[in-house]
């Protein structure tokens, strides 16, 4: 398996995944905080800005040395079009399917999860995604536990992430068997915390808010 450092996306991806089975449990709310994360690591990284409603690009031209982030980078400079700026919003909602599939090849070219094609009621192709490595997910159930159960001081990165799967409401995936109102408080402590700088802070809440706006969104005009 590849040593370098799995993304907030990959993450995300993990905690839907069923490890036997391979398929994602809330997919569609999953893959709002998969992009979500996508974008976040890509401001820690110093490639994109997110500020309030807009995205924009910071440095389209120094590699991160992660495929998934750096494919990412070109999509939103092609998505840009030459604009300073676009509502964060709109790409989340643009890219939040793809960036799921995206994900899921970079965890089986990693070795952490393998693909399979099936068919559905014998006609219908599907692929699955099931756990080749369970050492990445253990770990980051752990500190996951950590810092939401025990109260240990979340890192930037962890502090993120659970800013990511509170806004998409993604508390059953992280711990499953425990009830909601045990642990959103306290997730909810973490994304608005004094884990990081002010700047990095601001961008994480804003990212987190893009995300319940863009769900609620895509939630209204399901069912208009």
């Amino acid at each position: 398996m590849e040593t370098t450092k799995v993304t907030l996306a990959e993450e995300v991806m993990l905690l839907s995944l069923d490890d036997d089975s391979g398929s994602a449990k809330q997919r569609q709310a999953a893959g709002w905080a998969v992009a979500g994360g996508i974008l976040l690591d890509l401001v820690l990284a110093e490639r994109v800005s997110v500020a309030g409603k807009y995205l924009s690009l910071v440095d389209a031209k120094t590699p991160t040395g992660d495929p998934l982030l750096d494919g990412r980078v070109e999509l939103i400079q092609t998505w840009l079009r030459g604009r300073d700026k676009r509502q964060v919003t709109q790409w989340l909602s643009k890219d939040h399917i793809k960036s799921v599939q995206a994900t899921l090849d970079r965890l089986r070219d990693r070795g952490i999860v393998v693909e399979e094609q099936r068919k559905a009621l014998g006609l219908f192709p599907v692929r699955r995604y099931p756990e080749a490595d369970g050492t990445v997910e253990a770990e980051l159930r752990a500190r996951l536990g950590a810092v939401v159960l025990k109260g240990a001081e979340p890192d930037v990165r962890t502090a993120g992430l659970v800013a990511l799967l509170h806004a998409a409401k993604l508390h059953a995936l992280a711990f499953p068997g425990v009830p909601r109102k045990q642990v959103s408080g306290r997730m909810a402590e973490i994304a608005e915390g004094q884990w990081a700088s002010e700047s990095v802070r601001k961008a994480i809440q804003d990212m987190q808010a893009a995300v319940i706006a863009a769900t609620v969104a895509a939630t209204a005009a399901a069912t208009a």
